[in-house]
């Protein structure tokens, strides 16, 4: 079976979660992206999560969350999204970058407005 590997950065505040939509899409994601040839989950949510939102996280306090697994949004039946989840502490101010168009902040009714494997994560 056919699998997107990514990375998430899990930020939860006042029982709010951080969520971005990319530029032209209708559904919001956890932050995070996919790793580069030899790239560590660290080194790749790093940078992702600076080219996304122009924070550096603090590598000392990436934790693992866990694995989830779920259908891949708007692909082929089939092709699933496999998301290794951190948090993490960070430095500088939360804003869109790059592709990101808006950077929003959910509560757990929010979750329909997410990608499946995103509502599996918020549950």
């Amino acid at each position: 079976m056919q699998e997107i590997d990514k990375l998430a950065w899990i930020y939860i505040k006042n029982n709010q979660f951080l969520s971005a939509r990319s530029k032209g899409k209708d559904t919001y994601y956890i932050p995070g992206g996919k790793r580069e040839a030899d790239e560590s989950d660290h080194q790749a949510l790093t940078r992702e999560i600076k080219e996304e939102l122009t924070v550096d996280l603090t590598p000392e306090s990436i934790k693992y969350l866990g694995t989830f697994v779920a259908q891949a949004h708007g692909m082929p039946e089939g092709l699933q999204v496999k998301m290794t989840c951190y948090e993490a502490d960070y430095s500088g101010e939360v804003k869109a970058d790059s592709e990101i168009e808006e950077v929003v902040w959910f509560n757990h009714k929010d979750k329909h407005k997410s990608s499946l494997v995103d509502q599996i994560i918020i549950d």
